[in-house]
């Protein structure tokens, strides 16, 4: 794949850029330890002060098989503008004075707590974008509930949603991402900073919450997380679902390999380049960094199939920390513990 633009970027880069010495790229540091999704992303700025609009292609003009002296039609295109939302996660820390400065440990006192601070937000970010719905007008439209149907009739994007064979309420799904500032990307305010915002508040005096007449000295931080997603081209996110958790226990597993590769073939700009390896290869999508997701029902599975090597599609690298990365036809596959194993059954055709 193209390198990326200079504009999309994760959001440690974000933070290098944007704030090299201030608690910024601490935050993000950590934050890029924990879930995929958030850590995976590409970000960039909304051109709107609350969220991002973009130009979306609906329709391609049609030409016309003309005769001699014989003229032909006038054509165009035709595009939509469609705005996506952001929201605004906040929370409040607040830490006793006398606690945190036993032993004269404050700053390493605070750290551990502020780990955990950050810790919970990107959880709860990690879920709205696998799974936010409108339901929750404060915030925005997750990735799954745009994949919610294989039923053409009700979503476009139906078409990139394949069944995994179960039913009931025990599924689970493996996602297909195709990052790029053009296809799949997630947002902060026009103006801003991207990414987790965290504010030392200082020394403050605070009221004790079951007596608000009773006051003492603290600490208080402010952790603030603006951000949206916006899918720009639904063709950029597949959905393998419908996958049965008790039978990947069973004797009887679902042919995820199958899963992975028909997903692989959803996303038009890698289909196209493994289809035709020396030549063009149509419409091509320049930064587009694909990403495998599973839980680890899914992922314990593939595992044992490149170990082995039951289907060579499955291949375990090395990651730059070290550590092993399944990946199949080169894509990685990253583990979520966010996509659940309860899904509903996502309806058929």
């Amino acid at each position: 794949m193209a390198a990326l633009t200079s504009n999309v970027l994760t959001q440690l880069d974000w933070a290098k850029r944007l704030d090299p010495n201030g608690s910024t790229s601490a935050v993000a540091e950590i934050l890029s330890k924990s879930s995929p999704m958030v850590r995976d992303m590409l970000w960039k700025e909304g051109n709107l002060p609350t969220g991002h609009r973009a130009a979306i292609r609906t329709g391609l003009p049609s030409a016309t098989w003309r005769r001699f002296n014989q003229g032909v039609p006038r054509a165009k295109s035709t595009s939509a503008q469609i705005d996506f939302g952001m929201g605004m996660l906040e929370i409040y820390s607040e830490v006793d004075k006398s606690l945190a400065d036993l032993n004269g440990n404050t700053a390493p006192f605070r750290l551990s707590e502020a780990k955990a601070f950050i810790e919970g937000m990107t959880q709860q970010m990690e879920d709205q974008v696998l799974y936010g719905t409108v339901s929750n007008p404060a915030a925005f439209m997750g990735i799954a509930p745009q994949l919610s149907t294989m039923v053409a009739a009700n979503a476009n994007s139906a078409v990139n949603v394949i069944d995994g064979g179960g039913s009931s309420t025990d599924n689970t799904s493996i996602y297909l991402v195709g990052w790029g500032g053009e296809t799949v990307f997630g947002i902060f305010p026009k103006g801003s900073k991207a990414g987790l915002q965290h504010q030392d508040l200082g020394e403050q005096t605070l009221l004790d919450q079951t007596d608000s007449t009773r006051q003492f000295q603290g600490y208080r931080d402010h952790y603030k997380w603006d951000a949206g997603l916006v899918v720009k081209d639904w063709r950029f996110i597949a959905r393998a679902a419908n996958i049965d958790v008790s039978d990947l226990a069973g004797s009887s597993p679902a042919n995820v390999a199958r899963l992975f590769t028909r997903l692989i073939y959803k996303l038009p700009s890698l289909a196209g380049s493994m289809v035709d390896e020396g030549g063009e290869t149509g419409e091509t999508f320049s930064g587009v960094k694909p990403i495998f997701y599973a839980n680890r029902a899914v992922l314990t599975w593939a595992s044992i199939q490149a170990q082995e090597k039951t289907n060579m599609g499955f291949t375990t690298t090395k990651s730059a920390q070290g550590g092993p990365v399944t990946e199949f036809w080169g894509i990685p596959i990253h583990l979520s513990d966010h996509i659940l194993n309860t899904e509903a059954e996502v309806p058929g055709p």
